[in-house]
């Protein structure tokens, strides 16, 4: 079982990333922005989010290594070897 530190800071950073990449597969898809649609092109909120979701992104970046060192209760298990019978 894999045990992982997982702050709030690091929930929202998901949680806004995710936001962003389907938003992003939104536009490419359908050419459809989502974030300019709920809050208007490049309203004041739309630029904060917009921002908020490029910070989230940055803290991730900086923070993968985190992510990739997970410890595990159990220790890994070992391919089984061939052996060759003759």
């Amino acid at each position: 079982m894999k045990k992982c530190n997982c702050g709030p800071l690091d929930i929202i950073a998901f949680i806004l990333v995710v936001i962003g990449g389907l938003n992003w597969g939104l536009v490419g898809l359908f050419n459809f922005n989502l974030v300019a649609a709920i809050f208007g092109d490049m309203s004041l909120v739309s630029r904060i989010v917009y921002i908020l979701v490029g910070l989230a992104a940055l803290y991730k970046l900086l923070n993968v290594k985190k992510y990739c060192n997970c410890k595990t209760d159990t220790p890994p298990s070992t391919p089984a070897t061939p052996t060759m019978n003759q």
